[in-house]
C-alpha cells in the first residue's frame, strides 16, 4: 500500500506533536520539587496497567467470548469498569478530606449498590433474550417441522414448493389439492 503526499504529511505533523508533548512532560518533570516521586509514580501506574489491569481485561475477554449474549455481558463489564474507575479514586484516597463536604457520602456502599444494580439489570436482560429465543425457537417448531414462519410466507408469496420434509417432500395436505379433484388451497 502506498502512501499519499496528504498521509506523509499528517503523519510528520502527529510524530513531531508526539515528540513535542514528549518534550514539555518532561521538562514538566524535571520543573517538579520531587521528581522521582512521579517518575516512580508514572512506573508505578505503567506497572499496575501492564501487569495488572490488561492481563485482567483479556481474561475476562476470553472467558465471556464464547457466551451466548456476550454484548450485553461486555456492556455490563464496560459501564461496571467505568462506574469503578471514577469512584475507586473516592474510596482509597487516604486519611480525611480537606473539605468535609467534598465526600460527604458512603461511595463504599453506594459502590456496591450501583455494581449490584448494573448486575441484576444484566441479569434480567439475559433472562429475557432466552425466554425470547425459547419463545421463537417454540413457535418455529409448531408451525412447520423447523421451517420458520417468515420462510413460509416467503415461500406462499413467491409460490414455490415446500421444502422437502422427512417424507420425501411431501408436506400435511399436499397431494390432496387439484389432482385428487379437490378445490385446492
Amino acid at each position: 500500500m502506498r502512501n499519499t503526499d496528504a498521509q506523509l504529511v499528517l503523519r510528520y505533523a502527529l510524530g513531531g506533536l508526539g515528540l513535542g508533548l514528549i518534550g514539555l512532560g518532561a521538562w514538566l518533570v524535571a520543573a517538579e520539587p520531587d521528581p522521582a516521586g512521579v517518575l516512580l509514580w508514572l512506573t508505578g501506574a505503567v506497572v499496575l496497567h501492564d501487569g495488572v489491569l490488561a492481563p485482567l481485561v483479556l481474561a475476562v475477554g476470553l472467558l465471556i467470548a464464547a457466551r451466548p449474549a456476550r454484548g450485553l455481558w461486555r456492556g455490563a463489564l464496560i459501564v461496571a469498569g467505568s462506574v469503578t474507575l471514577v469512584t475507586l479514586p473516592l474510596l482509597v484516597r487516604p486519611g480525611e478530606p480537606p473539605n468535609p463536604s467534598a465526600l460527604p457520602l458512603p461511595y463504599g456502599r453506594n459502590l456496591a449498590i450501583v455494581l449490584g444494580a448494573v448486575g441484576v439489570v444484566t441479569g434480567v436482560l439475559y433472562l429475557v433474550r432466552r425466554w425470547a429465543e425459547s419463545v421463537r425457537s417454540r413457535g418455529d417448531s409448531v408451525q412447520g417441522r423447523g421451517e420458520s414462519v417468515r420462510r413460509r410466507r416467503e415461500r406462499r408469496e413467491r409460490r414455490e414448493p415446500p421444502a422437502p420434509g422427512p417424507e420425501g417432500g411431501r408436506d400435511r395436505g399436499q397431494g390432496r389439492g387439484r389432482e385428487r379433484g379437490g378445490t385446492g388451497d
